[in-house]
């Protein structure tokens, strides 16, 4: 395919083959040693340390310059952070020879080209932290401009905030965002929380198949794909929970996997067609003791990830803070509708939904139904955090029946800020019951809904085998990150969201 090159594009081109001309690679090996990072320097360096920074190296960015004739402020970005640098004619070339100061760094070089710096650090007259530079080896050249942002008394100008661009283009949104960077890292921050927190406690992180025979585990319709060698279908996994419980039932206590799931469905500022999930299953345990864990989990990870309980979002302050509201599902919605709808049939609650203009159809049985109604009404009026508890049996094909009330199971979704982040369940590990539960799945499969769980004949030889009471949740990484990075759009937590290739997007 033919390049086509702007102006700016075609002079770094240009300034690539005069490098080469002075006998500069502009590509050499990679072999830097680096010493300090730009945020180590400017946290540590002060009057009684400076014997510790007088032979000092570091490479980034050059993210501006200031021109001061025979000598330059700049400042270099590496992967901490930014740091100004002072580079002066006579220290680079001592010599008569000055062309590789005048030539090569204030002619040759853009910004967004990397170098590696040795020096010492100083303090200068402004009392800005900076590296006086002794020595400076052209690392990479960048052959395509940086969008230009402008940073005066704190205060950003000219940020990237085109979201085509953001999004298509993240490497350049990182280096030129600092606060993207900084969002990204935060979100490995809660990750690892959550893995020490469960660690901790005891639990064995696995890997279970991302393709798999048959898509189990949730109400989702799946992406198909076709495996040459067994010449069987495949599908990408809609969750891992089938493969977690496997697990449980050949003696491991507690499980989880943070598992990248796919659901061949809808886009829009909560969902992506690739997610994060984790998933954790504990044996002897049930939905009482996992509302508990869960509450313990979010608040220890929030402390770890902001430092404090709370987080504020789209404007909304949300805490995370144990303990959270409990309420059953019925409850919630005869709240916020008037409707009791506990003892109603398929096609009562099918009224209430065509009486509230809530769009449903005839594939849809009784726990797509009550799904529907609840995420219709109820659902964005749970800012701070919520326990929806004790479902229908019909919206629950993998739970045990509660122990109390007939035609319910021991369930719960953790709604905060109007959305899903959790669903957990008491574990059904009755094979018999199981089977009939995936029977009627498969009739309504046979009715149209797409979203209707496959059986999946393996994992009931598994049951069979004998699965102890066993507690299981899934959280959705990403939207918590959304929560806890304060982000209203999940392509935001997502460091390469999917998008429409550009020669389709229009």
């Amino acid at each position: 395919m033919q390049v086509t090159l702007n102006e700016q594009q075609q002079i770094r081109r240009e300034k690539l083959l005069e490098l080469k001309k002075y006998g500069i690679e502009p590509y050499p090996a990679p072999l830097f040693e680096i010493s300090h990072s730009s945020v180590e320097i400017k946290q540590n360096f002060n009057e009684e340390t400076k014997e510790a920074f007088q032979n000092i190296s570091l490479a980034g960015r050059i993210m501006s310059v200031r021109d001061m004739g025979k000598a330059n402020f700049a400042v270099l970005q590496d992967s901490a952070g930014r740091i100004q640098i002072y580079i002066r004619r006579d220290d680079i070339c001592p010599g008569e020879d000055k062309s590789l100061y005048d030539v090569v760094f204030k002619k040759l070089l853009d910004l967004g080209d990397i170098i590696g710096v040795k020096g010492y650090a100083f303090i200068t007259k402004t009392g800005e932290t900076s590296v006086h530079v002794r020595e400076f080896t052209l690392l990479t050249k960048s052959l395509h401009p940086l969008p230009i942002v402008k940073e005066k008394d704190g205060e950003v100008f000219d940020a990237v905030t085109d979201l085509e661009f953001k999004y298509r283009q993240r490497y350049a949104d990182l280096i030129v965002n600092e606060d993207v960077r900084q969002r990204f890292t935060k979100i490995t921050k809660m990750k690892n929380a959550i893995r020490d927190f469960l660690n901790m406690r005891g639990g064995l992180e696995v890997d279970t198949p991302v393709l798999q025979s048959i898509p189990g585990g949730a109400s989702a319709r799946p992406f198909i794909t076709h495996h040459n060698a067994l010449n069987i279908p495949l599908y990408l996994r809609i969750a891992n929970e089938l493969y977690l419980k496997r697990l449980i039932v050949g003696g491991f206590d507690w499980v989880y996997e943070f598992s990248r799931d796919f659901r061949n469905e809808g886009m829009d500022r909560t969902h992506n067609p690739e997610f994060t999930i984790l998933e954790f299953y504990v044996a002897y345990k049930d939905y009482f003791w996992m509302m508990e864990t869960t509450e313990q989990l979010l608040e220890k990870t929030a402390i770890a990830t902001n430092g404090i309980t709370s987080t504020v979002i789209d404007g909304i302050t949300v805490d995370l803070k144990a303990p959270y509201k409990r309420i059953s599902i019925y409850d919630a919605i005869k709240e916020h509708t008037g409707h009791d709808i506990s003892s109603m049939d398929e096609n009562g609650i099918r009224e209430v939904c065509h009486n509230l203009h809530i769009a449903v159809d005839n594939t849809m049985g009784k726990g797509k139904l009550v799904d529907e109604l609840f995420s219709a009404k109820c659902e964005k009026s749970y800012i701070q955090p919520t326990f929806i508890i004790d479902y229908p049996v019909e919206m629950s094909p993998l739970t045990k029946k509660h122990r109390t009330i007939e035609g319910l199971v021991e369930r719960f979704e953790l709604i905060i800020n109007g959305k899903e982040i959790a669903n957990a369940y008491s574990e059904l590990n009755d094979p018999i019951e199981q089977r009939h539960r995936f029977e009627e799945q498969v009739k309504l499969m046979e009715r149209g809904d797409e979203e209707a769980m496959f059986i999946d004949y393996d994992f009931l030889n598994a049951l069979e085998y004998g699965m102890p009471p066993t507690a299981g949740i899934g959280i959705g990484i990403d939207r918590l990150a959304m929560l806890l990075t304060g982000q209203v759009s999940i392509q935001d937590v997502l460091f390469f969201p999917q998008m429409k290739p550009l020669n389709q997007a229009q």
